[in-house]
């Protein structure tokens, strides 16, 4: 029997990146996609609560299922696995994200809020993001890496409560140096408010910001992204800081 691949995303089921990823995906395997139907990017692990969703058929095929569903991305993980996927997946695929998730970004990640809660759920993941926002971003250079990436993880699989984010720089595949494994980056993003008034003289706020990463070191993302390598790092859903556990202790005793 061919692995059963589900994909999901944040920018949309209509994303080049999400197309992208199905057909290399459909090399490997059969392959069910349930994404948002529209951008859902920077809802991290967010879950519809407040009302019911709803989910669309896109296109049926041999080998591939498409629906859309009105929620997050984490939302498509959990509606997918449980009434629209014909067999638990072998592996779950989000992406190819238009845009950066490396560093501190898969903390507000849509893409990354599905793959960790794929990881909760027990199942092999992995976030594939291109560092390029455009909507009408180039992918072909960053295929033979995720297609490289996708066969070693269906072939060797990965360690329990493990996921994996990769991060591709915006370059041709021959001028990719290589892949390196890392680690995140110490960064953030120094936000701010632009505050204008509407048609109504009502004020809003619009969030920009600058994304502040001073010399990271060379076993970060950052660097390898920056001096033309794939990033990937592993990923698990524990947040414990495991290692101030005895100190606390010692303090609350």
């Amino acid at each position: 029997m061919k692995p059963l691949i589900l994909i999901t995303n944040d920018d949309g089921v209509t994303s080049k990146g999400i197309r992208a990823l199905d057909e290399v995906a459909q090399e490997f395997g059969d392959v069910v996609v349930m994404a948002p139907e529209h951008d859902a990017s920077g809802t991290s692990h967010s879950i519809t609560s407040s009302r019911p969703l709803r989910v669309r058929e896109v296109k049926q095929a041999p080998g591939l299922s498409v629906y859309c569903c009105d929620g997050t991305p984490v939302d498509c993980v959990k509606l997918a696995i449980e009434y629209f996927c014909p067999r638990k997946p072998d592996l779950v695929l989000s992406g190819i994200n238009h845009g950066s998730n490396s560093s501190i970004n898969v903390l507000y990640s849509g893409t990354m809020g599905a793959v960790i809660e794929s990881t909760a759920l027990g199942f092999d993941a992995i976030g594939f993001s291109l560092l390029h926002h455009s909507r009408e971003a180039d992918f072909s250079g960053c295929l033979p890496w995720v297609r490289q990436i996708i066969g070693n993880t269906l072939e060797h699989g990965l360690p329990a409560e493990v996921s994996l984010n990769v991060n591709i720089p915006r370059l041709p595949a021959s001028e990719i140096k290589g892949i390196r494994i890392c680690h995140e980056a110490k960064a953030m993003w120094c936000d701010s408010f632009v505050q204008r008034s509407d048609p109504q003289g009502r004020p809003y706020w619009w969030l920009t910001g600058k994304f502040v990463c001073d010399n990271p070191p060379e076993s970060s993302d950052e660097w390898a992204l920056a001096n033309g390598y794939v990033s990937i790092v592993p990923v698990h859903p524990d947040f414990t800081h495991y290692p101030v556990i005895d100190e606390l202790k010692e303090q609350y005793k």
